[in-house]
């Protein structure tokens, strides 16, 4: 079996590092919190241009028909330029599950945000509180565990705050209906745990991208900041820290890449790995943006250093589709109590406790 991204998957993916590296830098991030807006338009249409809203849309429902192998790649990009519009959870989990639900208004908003004509938000039962829904046009609503499609203007929002900037959250305030529901809450219920997986594996992969990038700036100054006439760089502990974070990310990585290739199994597996990589993927992200402060010194919790975003980010998603504890907990559920999964880690325990018996 080959396990290597496409040439296609590829080409996809670096076009769009091509275009964050040149229009999502840190200094673009700095006019967008000096201007207030949420999201830069022009960064925004040049999303849209090129059709990645639809990516994980239906061709007949006009998108671009691939999968989470596909988009998790793009996500990982995202991630590593700490990407302020909501391209992710909008191509990677609302436009799927909204494509998925057979309803007047679902085809119709789909179309909207397809073209970018609007921008939708989501609230998960998962989430406490709802991303990007201040510049949403409408919203992903449960009531009742059913699916509801509600406008702005329908919804009081209330402010919360958010470690992260650019990641604007809010609590919805809204009254149910039957005109608003799309859903049933039958029909809903493998729609939002598909969604909940797709979520989970498009965070972890942005946690990649967060930590690869932390990594990176670090090596950068390493390399460039001098003490006693010598690059710090050279410095064993240095080498150290950078190598440790590193390790952790090698190590993550193929984890995301494993959970987005079985996501379609939908089964105790592919969700064991839905969780293991947010597990690993949090962690690695942590470790790396912490190690890139400690080698930028105290300048690296200011506004000046890009590592200052790339640490926001990557706490802000630490929660966000399940914290560590809910997935860990998952882990152990998925993983060892199914009864149609392989129980090779159980049997190997229970092997390892038998000779140490014996």
């Amino acid at each position: 079996m080959d396990f290597a991204f496409s040439e296609e998957q590829q080409a996809i993916a670096e076009v769009v590092r091509n275009l964050l590296r040149a229009e999502c830098t840190g200094a673009h991030l700095r006019r967008l919190m000096a201007s207030g807006d949420a999201r830069d338009e022009k960064r925004w249409r040049q999303i849209v241009d090129l059709g990645l809203n639809g990516v994980l849309v239906q061709e007949a429902k006009g998108g671009l028909g691939l999968d989470e192998t596909d988009f998790v790649l793009i996500a990982q990009a995202c991630g590593a330029a700490a990407l302020p519009e909501p391209l992710v959870e909008l191509a990677g989990v609302i436009l799927p599950l909204l494509a998925a639900v057979d309803h007047p208004r679902a085809s119709e908003w789909l179309d909207k945000a397809l073209t970018g004509e609007a921008t939708m938000a989501f609230a998960h039962p998962a989430q406490p509180f709802v991303a990007d829904a201040d510049t949403a046009d409408a919203m992903l609503l449960v009531h009742d565990d059913a699916l509801h499609l509600v406008e702005r203007s329908a919804v009081e929002l209330i402010a919360q705050p958010s470690i992260d900037p650019f990641r604007r959250l809010s609590r919805v305030i809204w009254t149910p209906s039957a005109d608003t529901r799309i859903a049933d809450a039958a029909t809903a219920a493998p729609l939002l745990a598909n969604a909940f997986e797709r979520g989970a594996i498009f965070a972890a992969a942005q946690c990649i991208g967060l930590a690869e990038r932390s990594v990176e700036l670090a090596v950068d100054y390493a390399k460039e900041r001098t003490q006693f006439g010598k690059p710090i760089g050279v410095n064993q502990a240095v080498k150290h820290l950078l190598s440790t974070a590193q390790v952790k990310i090698e190590f993550a990585r193929p984890v995301v890449f494993a959970a987005a290739a079985e996501r379609s199994a939908d089964n105790a597996l592919s969700r064991a790995r839905a969780s293991h990589a947010k597990l690993a993927a949090a962690e690695a992200a942590s470790l790396a943006a912490r190690t890139a402060i400690q080698v930028h010194g105290a300048m690296g919790y200011s506004w000046e250093v890009d590592v200052h975003f790339l640490l926001k980010r990557s706490l802000a998603l630490a929660g966000a589709w399940g914290d560590e504890s809910f997935h860990r907990a998952r882990v152990k559920a998925c993983a060892l109590s199914s009864p149609d999964t392989d129980h090779s880690f159980a049997w190997a325990a229970q092997k390892e406790n038998a000779a140490h018996a014996a």
